[in-house]
């Protein structure tokens, strides 16, 4: 971690007011006791008013009030937040667009000469198309109320509608939960957290979460079950019930298999066949099975289901009249 990104972490936790004794601080970032001492004057020498106590009881604590000083960022770190806030505007969460770009508009006017012009570069040669098409549609106040509760290990309680299933309306459920990790994979947004009422990890769609409310109460973190919260939330993806279950043996590398297949199933190694593997995914429809064997580009057998080797014969006699169909 650069000394700038441990600044803003450190200013992170200590703009939540609390107070932080020195040694679960210099935990919490990864130093030693001398480091975080400097560090906390590096944010004094930029007007921040840390408050330090010595004794058993010692620690750091920011002051309340008070203007905020300018960080000082470097070259591409500044370029770096030019170019997240600018993917914001083309994110999914409602009300964020106008808010970034009214962001950046800020942090434009903040830096320095040299870094505006780099930093207006990215901003005024940059097009987009708007927001995904068939994105979910998020709360920014749900999405930064969870991830407050994330950092300040807050429990939180929220209304939480399911996937519906079998045709029927999903019924909402209100949760009280122990929030861990806020997960984005592909255009959908995930919240990995201790479910107290069910005593297990869940991971919940952030788009499904409503009626979000904090409830004061502090936890100590529980060790999650996976290698990490992406890790926990692709498991779940893919032990989800689904209309088929594929299965086919592949002549290409696991990890060839797996990069196609992204978290929406695995590719097991198969040792009597080097350089092959077997693919599992779950699927609703067939055709994201045909797209993702597609996209391999290997020569594969279908162990199951007998429905998509019917939908491999529609597909390949489409491409097959495309690719033999004179040109207009």
């Amino acid at each position: 971690m650069s000394t700038a990104a441990r600044m803003l972490r450190l200013l992170s936790l200590l703009q939540t007011h609390r107070h932080w004794p020195g040694p679960e601080l210099a935990a919490r970032l990864e130093v030693s006791p001398r480091t975080l001492r400097r560090d906390v004057e590096r944010l004094r020498d930029l007007g921040y008013a840390v408050e330090a106590a010595r004794g058993v009881d010692g620690g750091y604590q920011l002051q309340a009030g008070g203007a905020l000083p300018p960080l000082l960022l470097e070259d591409e770190e500044a370029v770096a937040i030019a170019v997240g806030l600018r993917q914001a505007t083309t994110g999914s969460a409602a009300g964020l667009a106008e808010t970034s770009v009214q962001a950046l508009t800020k942090v434009i006017a903040l830096m320095p000469p040299r870094l505006r012009r780099r930093m207006e570069a990215v901003r005024s040669q940059t097009e987009s198309p708007g927001p995904w098409r068939g994105a979910p549609v998020l709360d920014a106040g749900t999405l930064t109320t969870l991830a407050q509760a994330c950092r300040d290990e807050e429990r939180v309680e929220f209304t939480h509608t399911p996937a519906a299933r079998g045709g029927g309306a999903a019924e909402p459920s209100r949760r009280r939960v122990e929030p861990h990790r806020l997960v984005t994979l592909g255009r959908r947004w995930y919240l990995v957290a201790y479910d107290r009422d069910r005593q297990d990890w869940r991971s919940f769609r952030v788009d499904r979460i409503a009626e979000v409310g904090t409830t004061g109460q502090r936890f100590r973190r529980r060790e999650l079950p996976a290698a990490d919260a992406v890790a926990f939330v692709e498991a779940g993806i893919r032990g989800m019930p689904h209309r088929y279950a594929v299965r086919a043996r592949v002549s290409a590398p696991a990890e060839v298999v797996a990069a196609a297949v992204g978290q929406w199933g695995r590719a097991l190694l198969l040792e009597d066949e080097p350089g092959s593997c077997v693919l599992e995914m779950g699927v609703d429809d067939l055709s994201w099975a045909v797209v993702v064997l597609a996209q391999v580009g290997a020569d594969f057998v279908v162990e199951s289901p007998p429905e998509l080797r019917e939908t491999l014969a529609r597909t390949a006699e489409v491409f097959a009249r495309a690719a033999t169909a004179p040109a207009s």
